[in-house]
Formats: C-alpha cells, structure tokens, sequence
C-alpha cells in the first residue's frame, strides 16, 4: 500500500521548498496532495484562521508543471486549519504523513512555538497523524539586513529559486521510517543549512537552543503604533544544539511534542479544597 502524503508549509503555494519537497516525495513512490496557504502565514504557529466567503473556506486548484498527476490547493487558511481538514478528508483520502515546508528559513530553538511550518506539523500529531517539519537555514553571508543591522530573510524570488531546497527534502525523507515508527504525537524537526547534498556534513540529533537564530525587538514605540524588528540573538550558541549543529554546516534533528503533562508541579491536595 502506498503511502499518502500531504504537503504544507507556511511561505504560500507559490513557494519553491513546497514544490521541492512534494517532488522528492513524489520521486520516492508516495501518493503525494499538497495544500498550502494562498497567501505567506508565516508566524500562525498553530492558529486556526480562514478566509470564508459565504461560510466556506477559500480553496483554489494549482497546477504545477514538475508534478504530473499531483492534485495542488491553495487554501484561504493557516498551516494548521490546512492539516486539520486534510485529516478531515477536505483534499481526498486521509494523508498518513504530513510534510510540512520546505520552509524558507531555519525554525530552531524555542522559537518553534511561533511558526506555521510547525504548527502545522503539531497540530497533524496531535490529530493522530505522522509529521516531519522541514526548514532550510537562509541565514548565511549575503543574507539580507536592515539599516540597523538586525538580520532578515528578506525575500529574493530569482535567489530562492536557486537555493539547496533539494538538501532539507533528501533529509526529511530519509528520516520517515524513524517517524512512522515513532509515536504519533512525535514531530520530527528539521534544519538543514544551505548546501548541495553532497556538501552536506552529515545529520546530527540536536537539541532545541534556549533561543532561535534571531530575535524580535521593539524597535520603535509611538503614539497609535509599535514598530517591530528582527535581530541577531546575542547569546552563546551551545554545542548540539539545532542552532549550532547548522553553524558546523550539518543538519540537525530534533523530535519535538507540543502538548505534554508535567508531573513537576505541585498541585496536590486540591481535592480536599472546599470553595
């Protein structure tokens, strides 16, 4: 039985990792869906929103020329709605993986917790379906920066295209028959830094760093209005971690859950309370 695929990420369907990685998919035998957000939802985490006209969500057929046979959607939603009504049938049979990406810049560190790519990943586990979130490290020499020096991932369509998406996919597909075997509610993370596949260094498990490769700054506070930025986090980068392991040119791995009890804080005797 083949297995059955959805492909998502947060950059938007026209983004080249997500024909990337639907393609490596499609080269390795899977029956391949791809549905992806219409416009960029980078930063939705796992939200649940849509753009609805008359009570129904938005959705677009798209027609990629490298994928022969590949029925592709654009969404009117959030990385995270898209996995949800997959799992619901909204694209056909229900997918058994998600591949989520491949996500123009890196999702390291804690600051998992804000990005689509991720969210989409968290919520398919958390619906009882296999994930793998997938990120490419743009953050290299010549990556763009503002005027006050904080370090962007600004966009470059003729760059993007030329990047090493095929790198992240190659990594992301050979790490499946981990997944599958993995509990359900296991994401798989990873980051792979911008290099051909042969450049690659290896593939590391890595912790998650205390912090992602950049930060967000209040930048400027006015009246009526707060200007944000992006900067380079100036805290020590702790070796294996996901962030340093893409610093020595390897990708890294990291198997993640989103919602887990803790045992560590003391709430007992809340029975015996009376109001």
């Amino acid at each position: 039985m083949t297995l059955r695929v959805l492909v998502t990420n947060d950059d938007g369907i026209g983004a080249p990792g997500l024909r990337w990685l639907a393609r490596t998919a499609l080269d390795r035998g899977l029956e391949v869906v791809v549905a992806a957000p219409r416009e960029e939802a980078s930063g939705a985490s796992a939200a649940m929103s849509a753009v609805e006209r008359d009570g129904r969500v938005v959705v677009e057929e798209h027609v990629f020329e490298e994928l022969p046979g590949v029925r592709a959607y654009g969404v009117g939603g959030s990385p995270g709605l898209i996995a949800l009504i997959a799992l619901h049938g909204a694209f056909g049979p229900a997918p058994s993986v998600v591949l989520s990406g491949v996500n123009r810049g890196a999702n390291a560190g804690r600051a998992v917790l804000h990005s689509g790519t991720v969210g989409a990943a968290f919520t398919a586990a958390a619906n009882g379906c296999h994930a793998i979130a997938v990120s490419l490290d743009v953050l290299s020499p010549g990556a763009g920066r503002d005027r006050g020096g904080a370090a962007l991932p600004v966009p470059d369509r003729g760059r993007d295209e030329r990047r090493h998406w095929a790198t992240p996919a190659r990594v992301a597909l050979d790490l499946l028959p981990r997944l599958i075997a993995a509990p359900t509610e296991t994401v798989l993370n990873v980051n792979a830094p911008d290099v051909p596949p042969e450049r690659l260094r290896g593939v590391r498990r890595g912790s998650l760093a205390g912090f992602g490769q950049v930060q967000m700054t209040v930048a400027e506070a006015g009246k009526g209005f707060v200007r944000t930025a992006l900067e380079e986090s100036g805290e020590r980068v702790a070796p294996g971690t996901d962030v340093a392991w893409l610093a020595e040119g390897y990708a890294s791995v990291t198997a993640i859950r989103a919602i887990t009890e803790v045992s560590d804080v003391d709430l007992s005797g809340l029975d015996d309370q009376v109001d």
